[in-house]
């Protein structure tokens, strides 16, 4: 494709903001609004809760209120959403999704629920031995909580490809839930792996949220920022050879510099030469 792919950030973390996603979502401009917003901590959480808590759906608990927020927005600016929001849960997710479009009156739209990073039935028979200390795997038998394998980019690409406006998933990696629109939108192959590097490494950028526009970033009376009460989550500008744009909505507050990326892009990674993913080994070294 020629055009370039405006993907806006929802969320970052579960406990996120939720009013930058609906500015997002209202003034963006975009093609895709993305949710992050599951973490180790969180899906252990939901599978502890899901055990006290029968009734709990287990899917994230602040799903209603993002929906409410920005359906409308996306389905009348045609935005596509993905979404980690499923947790343990993805089917149930998707139900409630259904239900909010219904009771604003969308229909005819295609959620699509992505599972299979539960492997708690057979993650002991997946391997031997604990690369940690050797132990024989089956000795996590008894305290066994649960598994969950990072899902890449590739199953949310197979429902977009199959005409899904809402895609909500389980515990994918965070850079792949914004990667996922550039493979569809720009025909990208799972094996070309320069393009999905710089993919992931896009994603990478938009996965924090406002640590690309200057929130977690800022440090007042070191590295200030203005309006920091006014901050927006990021939106990036993708073209089909991987370059990208990252930018916000006009007006807002926060920051969009070389200082705020180059932060966000060693965040979290322990060697920048291979940044590991579900779908490629990114090497920041080389980023431009």
């Amino acid at each position: 494709m020629a055009r370039t792919l405006r993907i806006g950030s929802g969320s970052a973390w579960w406990g996120d903001r939720i009013e930058p996603a609906a500015l997002n979502a209202e003034r963006g401009e975009l093609d895709y609004l993305c949710f992050e917003t599951m973490a180790e901590a969180t899906v252990s959480a939901a599978q502890v809760r899901a055990r006290r808590d029968s009734t709990f759906p287990g899917y994230d608990t602040w799903l209603d209120d993002r929906m409410r927020a920005v359906l409308p927005a996306c389905m009348r600016r045609g935005t596509r959403i993905v979404s980690n929001q499923g947790w343990i849960n993805p089917d149930g997710a998707a139900r409630r999704i259904v239900h909010w479009l219904r009771e604003f009156g969308f229909d005819g739209v295609k959620v699509a629920a992505v599972n299979g990073s539960l492997i708690t039935e057979r993650v002991l028979e997946l391997t031997d031995r604990i690369l940690e200390n050797g132990e024989p795997t089956r000795s996590l038998a008894p305290t066994l909580i649960s598994a969950e394998a990072y899902l890449g980019a590739e199953p949310i690409v197979e429902a977009l490809r199959a005409g899904a406006q809402i895609v909500v998933t389980g515990r994918v990696a965070d850079p792949s839930i914004f990667m996922a629109p550039m493979m569809h939108e720009f025909g990208w192959d799972p094996m070309d792996h320069a393009r999905l590097g710089a993919g992931n490494g896009i994603g990478h950028l938009l996965e924090c949220g406002a640590q690309v526009t200057g929130g977690y970033f800022s440090d007042p009376g070191f590295k200030d920022v203005p309006e920091p009460w006014n901050l927006a989550f990021p939106i990036a500008e993708v073209e089909a050879d991987g370059s990208v744009v990252i930018t916000k909505v006009a007006g807002t507050g926060g920051a969009v510099t070389l200082q705020t990326v180059k932060e966000q892009m060693l965040y979290e990674v322990h060697d920048p030469a291979n940044y590991i993913t579900p779908d490629a080994v990114v090497d920041f070294t080389k980023a431009r």
